[in-house]
């Protein structure tokens, strides 16, 4: 069983980034024990998570997991600046070989869940129409709001409730050409999850 951590911002990251690992896994053949190690605080939370991480486990000898991941929000910041951020909180990882995937959904996670719209109505019953791309706080998730609105459903949650549902329709071969953040994941973890398949791991 391969150990995936999971640092992300909030319970929307959990459950898009959850579904999307899970996914990829199963279309590929590898077993994942995913676990959630931070889900709540922001971008700040992460990184402080990812640093308490870091440190405990040092140099000692200390069972490891197989793959983090980190999710945080590209914001105003950009893909490439938020990147070199995680880097950073992230560099004593490598002398432990220890694979670390960017999960940066640019500008935010919940335009994830708009890039597929075949997926989308599969899952709601009506399509949606892929937003541009633009920094504006709380945009795309009013966004996902209207668009399961337009179905008739009043989502409790915003929307983030149909997260796993939308995922599990992607077509994984498809959504890299409308969403480059979406692409770097997705290839991230599939080349990760290849490399299991090639030492022969469940």
């Amino acid at each position: 069983m391969n150990e995936v951590f999971l640092f992300g911002e909030d319970s929307a990251h959990e459950q898009v980034v959850g579904s999307i690992l899970r996914c990829l896994a199963n279309k590929l053949q590898v077993q994942i024990q995913l676990k959630v190690r931070s889900a709540t605080g922001g971008h700040g939370r992460v990184f402080s998570a990812l640093s308490s991480f870091v440190r405990d486990i040092g140099d000692a000898p200390v069972s490891l997991p197989c793959l983090v991941v980190v999710a945080i929000d590209a914001n105003c910041l950009g893909f490439n600046q938020r990147k070199q951020q995680i880097d950073e909180h992230c560099q004593k990882l490598s002398r432990r070989s220890l694979p670390v995937a960017h999960a940066i959904p640019d500008p935010h996670v919940e335009r994830w869940l708009l890039v597929d719209s075949a997926a989308f109505k599969a899952v709601l019953g009506v399509g949606c129409d892929a937003p541009d791309q633009k920094c504006q706080r709380g945009r795309y998730k009013r966004l996902l709001r209207e668009a399961i609105q337009k179905a008739g459903i009043n989502p409790s949650l915003g929307g983030i409730e149909y997260a796993a549902d939308i995922v599990a329709e992607m077509d994984f071969t498809h959504v890299p050409h409308t969403d480059e953040s979406l692409a770097k994941f997705i290839a991230s973890v599939t080349q990760q999850f290849r490399e299991w398949q090639g030492r022969g791991e469940p």
